[in-house]
């Protein structure tokens, strides 16, 4: 059967405002959580909500985060009678900020990501060595069969979670200031400072043997 080109939008998906900024197609979606390193997971803990931020790694449909076992979300997603734990995760970009005549009209353009669902903690111990190095090479392609794996001792003390992409928006602003027709003769700049990420060079760690030479995906970022 062939996949669906775009998630169903449902009452949690769809903007109340600026509806015309939503998308639902999977390359929009899959293209901001790719660009992305952290995400926001929330969920709501002894009748409160809480919001934390991780990092996360994407395979397909589906949405990776990891812990410690020690972790409250990670141990409630696996937690009987009833596994799963009810989540939010969001991942935002920040592309420049809008600066209008007037203060009112001041934005941001963004991208950004909202996944509602289920989570569940992973056990199948062939899932959760994808999902680990799917983690890694989220940060740097490549870098997962580029260092040591984890060992039996590090794999027990790490819990992974896994949120199925379901129920799950898009939203983009772009473009400069929406500023009131009245308001453009006003003598104050306007228009957009853009907004990117910026790599340095590598530092090599202290105790780097000499002559390691300097991955590829490292000159490539």
């Amino acid at each position: 059967m062939a996949r669906a080109e775009a998630y169903e939008p449902t009452e949690r998906t769809t903007p109340t405002r600026a509806r015309d900024r939503a998308a639902y197609d999977h390359d929009t979606v899959h293209a901001i959580l790719d660009a992305g390193y952290v995400c926001h997971l929330g969920f709501v803990r002894d009748g409160s909500p809480v919001v934390l931020p991780t990092l996360y790694g994407r395979v397909g449909d589906r949405l990776y985060l990891h812990g410690s076992t020690g972790s409250r979300p990670l141990r409630m997603a696996g937690a009987a009678p009833d596994p799963g734990l009810d989540v939010c995760v969001t991942v935002t970009h920040v592309d420049g900020l809008v600066l209008a005549k007037s203060a009112f009209h001041h934005s941001i353009n963004y991208r950004c990501v909202v996944v509602h669902g289920t989570a569940h903690q992973v056990t199948d111990e062939e899932e959760k060595t994808t999902a680990l190095d799917a983690l890694v090479d989220h940060v740097l392609p490549g870098r997962a069969t580029d260092s040591r794996p984890g060992n039996a001792k590090e794999l027990a003390a790490t819990s992974v979670i896994r949120l199925d992409l379901r129920e799950v928006s898009a939203k983009i602003r772009t473009g400069g200031p929406n500023d009131e027709p009245e308001d453009l003769a006003l003598p104050y700049w306007s228009g957009v400072l853009p907004v990117a990420p910026v790599y340095g060079a590598p530092i090599p760690s202290d105790d780097l043997a000499p002559g390691t030479p300097e991955p590829a995906y490292l000159s490539a970022r």
